[in-house]
């Protein structure tokens, strides 16, 4: 990373705390260290950063709760979350995705690891070129690549970056039908821990966006079997 990148990391673990700092601090990551949600979220709001390092098992407000509230403030609902838990398992894998974090690591990890899942999920957060289309439109669903804004009925609709990338990787092949694994191999970055569950998770919150009915997809149509498609032009 050329320039220097902000980090916002949310750990009660004071030396976790001071080896991230000092870790990241030497390969361009300038990292804040609060040790609660509550802080933490006060920080967001006061200051910029480039992404967030969130622990789940904090006093107070646990990460899953500040997660939630991030996603759910306008002004900090783009910024790129890693979580960092002792738990490993997939089933709060899938809680952290369904509230909107971008990737997920356990501890105990590697620092070199937690770099590459921040470059990982910088890149995702970097606008795409539009590939001669810098616009997509079916139905009453409108895609603006260049803006990364996504419009139902003319009504703006707040996506994490992971959403908007595969809601943008499905509009650029629309029509055709992607299995899990080529949606995965689109959307990982390097170092990012990818399961066939997270697909689902985030075509799950995609539809409850977008869709006016999710139980009854217009646009994001499964296919058993196979994968999801996105259709050309949904009625």
């Amino acid at each position: 990373m050329a320039a220097r990148t902000a980090a916002l990391l949310i750990d009660d673990d004071a030396r976790l705390g001071a080896l991230v700092t000092e870790y990241l601090g030497q390969h361009g990551v300038e990292v804040t260290a609060v040790g609660d949600g509550k802080r933490g979220l006060a920080a967001l709001k006061s200051g910029r950063f480039d992404v967030v390092l969130l622990d789940v098992m904090l006093p107070g407000i646990d990460g899953f709760e500040t997660c939630r509230q991030i996603r759910a403030t306008p002004e900090l609902a783009a910024t790129p979350i890693v979580m960092l838990t002792a738990k490993g398992e997939d089933v709060d894998k899938i809680v952290g995705l369904e509230l909107g974090a971008d990737d997920y690591l356990a501890k105990p990890f590697n620092p070199r690891e937690l770099l590459a899942r921040i470059r990982a999920v910088l890149r995702r957060a970097t606008p795409a070129p539009p590939l001669g289309r810098p616009r997509f439109r079916s139905g009453a669903l409108e895609i603006d690549f260049d803006g990364r804004e996504v419009t139902v009925q003319g009504r703006r609709v707040l996506l994490t970056h992971y959403e908007f990338e595969l809601l943008g990787t499905l509009a650029r092949t629309a029509g055709r039908v992607l299995s899990r694994e080529q949606l995965l191999d689109a959307l990982k970055g390097e170092g990012y821990e990818t399961f066939d569950r997270s697909v689902d998770v985030h075509v799950s919150k995609l539809r409850a966006k977008i869709e006016r009915n999710a139980k009854e997809p217009r646009y994001i149509k499964t296919v058993r079997g196979v994968g999801y498609v996105l259709m050309r032009d949904a009625r």
